[in-house]
């Protein structure tokens, strides 16, 4: 992933911020892992709650982990810090990973946003044709 093709984008989620980026070579969007489980565990130490999740997932053989990937994202203190992130597909199987009354709600944001994405840079149509596909598999 190069590191000069990648943008960041903030998004808020109750008050807090989730480091996602868009990366242009790989068109996929990667989500910050730490600020994704700090708002569904609302653990006081998120740094601390992914790790132990890393842990777990790791030795369950997870293969979330193993795809996660790190990139410098700019932290609260503005300084830029190495950073596990996921794409989408991993950011779902973490959010099954812990339990948590946010997970729905976030489900159902995340999707706004995607949509919205979808829409200003895809022909709608085409949109309605690919989802047809996805679904009929």
């Amino acid at each position: 992933m190069n590191q000069d093709k990648v943008y960041l984008i903030n998004k808020i989620f109750n008050n807090e911020t989730i480091r996602t980026v868009w990366d242009e070579e790989q068109e996929k969007y990667f989500i910050s892992v730490v600020d994704l489980v700090g708002v569904l565990s609302e653990s006081k130490d998120k740094q601390a709650y992914w790790r132990k999740l890393k842990q777990r997932l790791k030795e369950e053989g997870n293969e979330t982990v193993t795809n996660c990937h790190a990139l410098k994202l700019k932290a609260h203190d503005g300084k830029y810090r190495m950073t596990d992130v996921v794409d989408i597909e991993g950011m779902f199987r973490i959010i099954e990973s812990i339990p948590s009354k946010n997970a729905e709600v976030f489900y159902i944001k995340w999707h706004r946003f995607i949509y919205t994405k979808l829409i200003t840079h895809y022909n709608i149509g085409l949109l309605i044709l690919v989802f047809i596909n996805i679904v009929k598999k």
